[in-house]
């Protein structure tokens, strides 16, 4: 079973719809015994940072997601779930985040030609052999909808970047944590496969 958490965020049931096509059990929740019998656990959302952290501590959601992460269950975060497992983000300073893994999340730079938020498919460059990519082409085309990226700390937790005014650390992968900024659930058969991937990492700690 994979528990996709419900902290009133948009594009869980994309997310669901996905694992559905996948023949994947889900269920969308914020109760806390759902969520730490799971096999895995996914952190999607689209939305504001500080909001999203706000409603993360109302339901006490941060602290489940801590405990299930300190026991070693497979987690993913899904474009604002990404932004949302690091220390903090531009887009509402002060706010704290789940500080999962190490990085700035920052506003993309302005570039002539170039809108923001970045809404479409672009390429990834694959790097440090993510398990999210196994079966895939070099550079597999993926969605976006963001105007925050990351900047991780730690180049080796760095599995996919891709190219918009900046070079975008697009996926991260640290032991069992996941994460993409892109939204996998949108991003067709290639998507499918990173959902895939995922799905059948197993997890736990010895």
């Amino acid at each position: 079973m994979i528990a996709i958490v419900d902290y009133d965020a948009g594009n869980l049931k994309s997310v669901q719809k996905a694992l559905d096509l996948l023949g994947e059990e889900s269920i969308i929740t914020r109760d806390f015994k759902s969520i730490e019998k799971a096999d895995k656990v996914i952190l999607p959302g689209v939305g504001a940072f500080g909001m999203a952290m706000t409603n993360l501590k109302k339901y006490e959601l941060d602290k489940v997601i801590h405990e299930v992460c300190g026991k070693g269950v497979p987690f993913l975060g899904i474009c604002l779930g990404l932004q949302l497992m690091f220390d903090g983000s531009e887009e509402n300073e002060g706010v704290e985040g789940l500080g999962l893994l190490s990085g700035d999340i920052v506003r993309i730079p302005e570039q002539e030609g170039l809108k923001i938020p970045h809404i479409g498919w672009n390429s990834l460059e694959l790097k440090n052999e993510g398990r999210l990519f196994d079966g895939l082409e070099k550079n597999p085309y993926v969605y976006f909808v963001h105007s925050y990226y990351l900047r991780a700390k730690e180049p080796e937790i760095v599995k996919a970047v891709t190219e918009y005014s900046t070079t975008i650390h697009a996926s991260v992968e640290k032991d069992h944590i996941f994460a993409c900024q892109f939204h996998p659930e949108k991003s067709s058969r290639v998507g499918l496969t990173i959902l895939k991937n995922f799905a059948g990492i197993t997890g736990g700690l010895e």
